[in-house]
């Protein structure tokens, strides 16, 4: 939805964004500055507030892309390796779209920040999917016990005399 927009538009709604931010750290901050500081700020800091969405929608999208993955087996290096080329390949396609968008071009330093934000979500995903396997999950793994001694020829313990 955010690649679509125009130009102009995108802009407009960085420029919000940044309004609001600002006027926040302002109210919690006890800063004291004024509507035109807040919009100065705001008009500033329009290239960290873009590139700070990228990384987190791709942040995101890795968690997203990551998590099922990691519940299905796919880990380690595999699970690396699958969602990082899922989404770097999602990346590029979405500033390919931006190049047919009016008042947008695609940017391989956004590539490049989209990626930057998707290896800290999939290693996120690798240590929540690790410690709940250790952890939360780990009386399900017990579970499992019965079925592997039956397949190496070992007889379960009746449940009744």
């Amino acid at each position: 939805m955010f690649s679509a927009q125009e130009g102009a538009t995108s802009s407009q709604l960085s420029y919000k964004v940044g309004i609001k931010v600002f006027s926040y750290a302002n109210e919690k901050l006890d800063k004291g500055w004024t509507k035109e500081h807040i919009e100065d700020l705001s008009e500033s800091s329009q290239f960290y507030v873009r590139k700070t969405a990228h990384f987190t929608e791709y942040f995101l999208l890795a968690v997203s892309v990551a998590f099922p993955l990691y519940v299905y087996g796919v880990r380690g290096l595999w699970l690396v390796f699958t969602a990082g080329i899922f989404c770097a390949g999602f990346a590029c396609l979405d500033e390919y779209h931006q190049s047919f968008v009016s008042g947008r071009s695609p940017s391989k330093r956004d590539v490049l920040i989209d990626c930057c934000g998707v290896l800290p979500g999939i290693i996120l995903t690798r240590i929540v999917g690790w410690t709940g396997r250790m952890t939360i999950f780990k009386p399900l793994s017990n579970s499992e016990e019965p079925d592997k001694n039956r397949k190496k020829g070992k007889r379960r313990k009746p449940l009744h005399n």
